[in-house]
């Protein structure tokens, strides 16, 4: 069962408006999360994600959304038949738990650069703002972490000369601003991502830990999609339980004016020498990137 069958199985069972917290919590009831295909930390997160992602694509979707606050979610084919206005709350919801973290901002890097070769088959490259000149550019210039897939891994030496005659560059390059949590106090801080990571093919948040609460998802997904940024959680405990929340819109073009500007600072000049130098050789220098860890080195690293 995926999480939008999970989400219509519900709304069809309760025949009336609910957020994505009281989704998650009958769901969790009726036992239908056995049944979900997920090994994410809040998969309740997920599940509001997705929602509102769908539920914006009006012709295709089977979800509508009220103009309350909280948003609440109901099956179109109900209009009509369910009342639009019922506030009542369903027994049982749990209350979120905030988590206490015993790990610095500076410690996610390690398990983003894990998550982005296992899932992503992205090398990272780590970028030191203080390289940078902050009287030239000011702290929105710099990207936390940067990162290039390398299609040409995985293909023959035939395909990689001929996507050269045809003048096709076989990578995608990634930007990532990290942050220890996510919540309403610190929301501005997707448009610093904006600000870094628009000049990427794929630009991403990441984070520990997403406020849990229905009108944070909806303002945080409203944005992550209005503007192309994805959005990952990870998971320090369990790194491999560590899940895209939000898929990042996919840009064709890189900009260039952008990555002129990023290239002030030595990291980056040196990440995009690297690139060039393993597109050239047809060979990745694995060295040149961030080191990753092995799960288990990873978790002791993180104790």
């Amino acid at each position: 069962m995926t999480f939008l069958e999970l989400a219509e199985q519900v709304l069809m069972d309760e025949a009336r408006p609910l957020t994505s917290t009281e989704i998650w919590s009958i769901a969790l009831n009726k036992g239908y999360v056995k049944q979900l295909n997920s090994t994410g930390k809040t998969p309740s997160a997920t599940l509001g994600a997705q929602m509102y992602v769908n539920s914006r694509d009006n012709a295709k979707s089977k979800f509508a959304r009220t103009d309350t606050r909280p948003k609440k979610f109901y099956l179109k084919s109900m209009e009509g038949k369910i009342d639009l206005n019922d506030n009542s709350i369903p027994d049982d919801i749990p209350s979120p738990v905030k988590k206490k973290f015993t790990f610095l901002e500076k410690d996610l890097h390690k398990v983003l650069t894990y998550f982005a070769s296992s899932y992503l088959h992205c090398y990272t490259k780590t970028i030191n703002h203080s390289l940078s000149s902050k009287k030239e550019f000011g702290e929105w210039v710099h990207p936390d972490m940067v990162g290039c897939h390398f299609a040409m891994e995985d293909w023959k030496q035939e395909v990689y000369d001929f996507s050269g005659v045809m003048g096709v560059r076989a990578i995608e390059l990634f930007s990532f601003e990290l942050k220890r949590e996510l919540n309403f106090s610190n929301l501005r801080e997707l448009f610093q991502c904006v600000s870094n990571s628009s000049w990427a093919n794929n630009a991403y948040l990441v984070t520990a830990q997403i406020y849990d609460n229905d009108d944070f998802f909806d303002e945080l997904s409203r944005l992550a999609t209005s503007f192309g940024i994805g959005v990952i959680e990870l998971d320090v405990e369990d790194p491999d339980s560590s899940e895209i929340v939000i898929p990042a819109k996919h840009r064709k073009y890189l900009d260039w004016e952008g990555i002129d500007k990023l290239a002030m600072n030595s990291d980056f000049k040196y990440f995009i020498e690297t690139v060039k130098s393993d597109i050239i050789s047809k060979k990745i220098h694995k060295k040149e990137y961030d080191s990753i860890l092995d799960i288990e080195s990873l978790k002791k690293g993180l104790k």
